[in-house]
C-alpha cells in the first residue's frame, strides 16, 4: 500500500485498515504475530454477527498486511460489496465496534468514491475539508470518528503537521492527542445514523420466501444459506452463453422439485422478483398461470435453479481435489471452535443435534473464508463448492418433501411497492430530517411567498466554484446579509454612477469580502494609457448594451415578464406600454416573475419530486401541495 494510503479502485469495492497504536519499538515478526492473534480475536469475538449473514458478493474478512514505505504493518480487508450497500454500512459498523472491543487498535476505511464516511456527512464539514486534504485524517479510535484538523497557518499549533501526515504521523497525534480529533457531534451524528439499529438492522434485512426447487439446491442451502447469493447473482447477470447451460438442464432436473423456503436479503429477493424471465421450453421447467396460488414459488424456484445451473456449468465436473481442504486439520480450528462455544454461538443447542450440525457447518464454511485462508491456494468457485457439496453431503427427496407441510410463513413483501408519502418519508430518515408537519388550510391560505423570493436570491448570492454551489441554510437559521455601500462601490468603479433605484441581487459578506480581492479592478491605480483603454471598453460595453434595449423594445419579449406597472396601473395600461421604442421601459418585478416562474414549475410536478421542491426543500422551503394546475397566489 502506498504511502498516502491510495485505494484499489475497484468497483463497488470497500477497503479497511486496522493499525496497532504505536507503543514500544517491536521485532517485525513479532509484531506480526500480535496482528495475527488480533485477526483470530476479532473474527472470533464477531463469529455469531458475521456467521448468519448473507453477503452480496464477498464477505468480511481481515488478513495480516506487511509494512511498505511509510505504511506499517497492519491488519487488512477488502468486500466486494456489489448492489448491496448495507453490507458496506455493516462493514462501517463492524469496524467501528473493533476499535471500541479493541482500543489499542485505529481503523481507516474507504471505497472506491474515496472518504464516503465524509461524503456521508458533506453537509457538517469544517471548510478547510476537502478531498484534496482528507488523505490520512479520517480514522476511527475507541469506536468514534476522528478526523486529524489541519492548522490554519504554518506551525500554529505544534503537534500538528503543517503539510499532509503520512499514515505513521497520523498514529502518534493519535495516540498522544485523542481528545483533541475527535469529529463534531453532527458529524458523527451523521455516520452513527447510517448505521443505526446494527447488530439488530440484520433481521429486518432478510426475507424468507417460498421457491419450489430442486432437491439438490434445497439440500445446499441447509448446508451453505450464502450460497443464495451466488445463485442470484448468476441468474442476475446472465447473458446468452450463460443459458446455452440451461436448455437441458444437467445437474438440477426439475421432477426433482419440491416446495422449500429460502431466505434472501432484500437486495436479492428484489434482483430475483424484477426479472422478467420465460424458460427455455427443452429445459422442463414450466409455470402454471399467473392466477395458480403458488404461481410466485415456482417463478422463483425457476430463476434461482437457472443461477444455480449456471455456476455448476463454469466448472469441470472433475476439479482438482486439492482444493478440498479440511477445515479440522488447521491447528486454529480447535481455538476457534472454543470461541464460539464461549461466544454463546450455539444457543444452547445439544451437540449432535440437526440445528447444532447446521450452525457447526456454517462456523466451518465461514472459517475457511475469513481466517483459515492460506495465501497460496486458490478458493474455490461457488459452482465447484456446490459440487463438492451435493457429493458429500446425503440427501433423501423423500425426507424433504415431509418438511413441506411445516415451513415457515413466507414474509410479506409489500415493501417492494412503495408510496410516494412512504419513500418520501424514508428519504427524510435517511438525510436525518424530521416528517415536515403537514400544512393546514388556513396556512397555505397564509403563505408567505416572500420566502421563495428570498431563499433563491441567498441562493443565487453564493459563490460557486467548479466543485458546485454552496446552499444556504435555511432562511429562519441565517438570514442573508448585504452591505449595500460596498456593492454599489463595486459597480462605481466598473460602470461608473448608476440610479440608486436600480434592482441587483443580495450579497453576503463572504462575497463582499470576495470582491476586495487582488483581482478586482481598481481604476485610481491605472496608468493613464491603462485606464483610458479600460474606460473605452467600458464605453463601448454600454452602447452595446443600449443598442440590445432598442432592438429588443420592438420585440415582444418584454410582454413575457410581468413589469412594476402592469401590477399599478389600470387595465389599458398595457396598450400604452406597447407603443414605439422611444417610450420609457418599465423596470421588470424581478421578485414575482421569479416567485410565479418557480411556482408553475412546481405545479407542474403534479406532486412528484423534481427541480423546484428539490432545491427549495434543500434550503429549508416546504411550499403547500399544489390544488391546481396553475398558481393563482397573486
Amino acid at each position: 500500500m502506498e504511502e498516502n494510503m491510495k485505494f484499489a479502485t475497484v468497483e463497488d469495492t470497500v477497503e479497511y485498515c486496522l493499525f496497532l497504536i504505536p507503543d514500544e519499538p517491536r521485532d517485525p515478526e513479532e509484531h506480526r504475530e500480535i496482528l495475527q492473534k488480533y485477526i483470530e480475536n476479532i473474527m472470533t469475538q464477531f463469529a455469531p454477527m458475521l456467521v448468519p449473514y448473507i453477503w452480496q458478493n464477498q464477505p468480511f474478512n481481515l488478513k495480516y498486511k506487511p509494512g511498505k514505505g511509510g505504511v506499517p504493518a497492519h491488519i487488512f480487508g477488502m468486500t466486494k460489496f456489489g448492489d448491496n450497500i448495507e453490507d458496506e454500512w455493516f462493514i462501517v459498523y463492524i469496524v467501528k465496534q473493533i476499535t471500541k472491543e479493541f482500543p489499542e487498535l485505529v481503523a481507516r476505511i474507504e471505497d472506491n468514491d474515496g472518504e464516503f464516511l465524509l461524503i456521508e456527512a458533506a453537509d457538517f464539514l469544517p471548510k478547510w475539508l476537502d478531498p484534496d486534504n482528507s488523505a490520512n485524517r479520517v480514522f476511527f479510535h475507541h469506536g468514534e470518528l476522528c478526523i486529524i484538523p489541519a492548522p490554519k497557518k504554518p506551525e500554529a499549533v505544534s503537534w500538528l503537521p503543517t503539510t499532509v501526515q503520512t499514515i505513521s504521523q497520523a498514529l502518534n497525534i493519535i495516540s498522544t492527542h485523542p481528545e483533541k480529533i475527535l469529529a463534531s457531534e453532527s458529524i458523527r451524528a451523521a455516520v452513527n445514523r447510517r448505521i443505526r439499529g446494527y447488530p439488530e438492522k440484520i433481521k429486518a434485512s432478510l426475507h424468507q420466501a417460498r421457491c419450489f426447487l430442486p432437491a439438490g439446491i434445497v439440500a445446499v442451502l441447509k448446508q451453505r444459506p450464502r450460497l443464495v447469493a451466488a445463485g442470484v447473482q448468476a441468474f442476475y447477470l446472465r447473458d446468452p452463453i450463460d443459458l446455452r447451460a440451461c436448455r437441458i438442464f444437467k445437474t438440477f432436473l426439475p421432477e426433482t422439485r419440491i416446495m422449500t423456503s429460502v431466505t434472501f436479503t432484500k437486495c436479492l429477493y428484489a434482483q430475483l422478483v424484477q426479472q422478467r424471465f420465460m424458460p427455455d421450453l427443452r429445459s422442463g421447467y414450466k409455470l402454471p398461470p399467473p392466477s395458480h396460488p403458488q404461481y410466485r414459488a415456482h417463478e422463483l424456484g425457476m430463476k434461482l435453479a437457472h443461477g444455480f445451473e449456471i455456476l455448476c456449468s463454469k466448472c469441470s465436473p472433475h476439479f482438482s481435489d486439492a482444493k478440498k481442504s479440511l477445515v479440522t486439520t488447521s491447528p486454529l480450528w480447535a481455538g476457534f471452535l472454543e470461541s464460539l462455544k464461549k461466544n454463546d454461538y450455539f444457543k444452547g443447542l445439544i451437540e449432535g443435534s440437526a440445528q447444532y450440525q447446521e450452525r457447526l457447518e456454517m462456523a466451518k464454511n465461514y472459517f475457511q473464508l475469513s481466517i483459515n485462508r492460506p495465501e497460496s491456494s486458490h478458493a474455490m468457485s461457488p459452482g465447484e463448492e456446490i459440487l463438492t457439496l451435493l457429493q458429500t453431503i446425503p440427501f433423501d427427496i423423500e425426507e424433504l418433501k415431509k418438511e413441506e407441510a411445516n415451513l415457515p410463513p413466507e414474509d410479506d413483501d409489500q415493501w417492494l411497492d412503495l408510496s410516494p408519502d412512504q419513500l418520501d418519508q424514508l428519504l427524510q430518515e435517511a438525510a436525518g430530517k424530521k416528517e415536515p408537519e403537514p400544512v393546514s388550510k388556513g396556512q397555505e391560505e397564509n403563505y408567505d411567498l416572500t420566502q421563495v423570493s428570498e431563499s433563491m436570491k441567498a441562493f443565487i448570492s453564493k459563490v460557486s466554484t467548479h466543485k458546485g454551489a454552496e446552499l444556504p441554510r435555511e432562511h429562519s437559521e441565517t438570514p442573508v446579509t448585504f452591505d449595500a455601500d460596498s456593492f454599489l462601490n463595486y459597480l462605481d468603479k466598473i460602470l461608473g454612477s448608476r440610479p440608486h433605484d436600480s434592482d441587483s441581487d443580495d450579497l453576503d459578506e463572504e462575497d463582499s469580502e470576495c470582491l476586495d480581492s487582488d483581482d478586482d479592478l481598481d481604476l485610481e491605480t491605472q496608468e493613464p494609457g491603462e485606464e483610458a483603454s479600460v474606460k473605452g471598453t467600458l464605453d463601448d460595453l454600454k452602447s452595446y448594451m443600449a443598442q440590445m434595449d432598442q432592438e429588443l423594445a420592438h420585440t415582444s419579449i418584454g410582454k413575457s415578464f410581468t413589469t412594476r406597472k402592469q401590477m399599478t396601473a389600470s387595465d389599458n395600461s398595457e396598450e400604452e406600454d406597447s407603443g414605439a421604442g422611444g417610450s420609457v421601459m418599465t423596470p421588470v418585478d424581478v421578485d414575482l416573475n421569479l416567485v410565479s416562474n418557480v411556482l408553475e414549475s412546481y405545479s407542474s410536478q403534479a406532486g412528484l419530486a423534481g427541480p423546484a421542491s428539490n432545491l427549495l426543500q434543500s434550503m429549508g422551503v416546504q411550499l403547500p401541495d399544489s390544488t391546481d394546475h396553475r398558481p393563482d397566489f397573486f
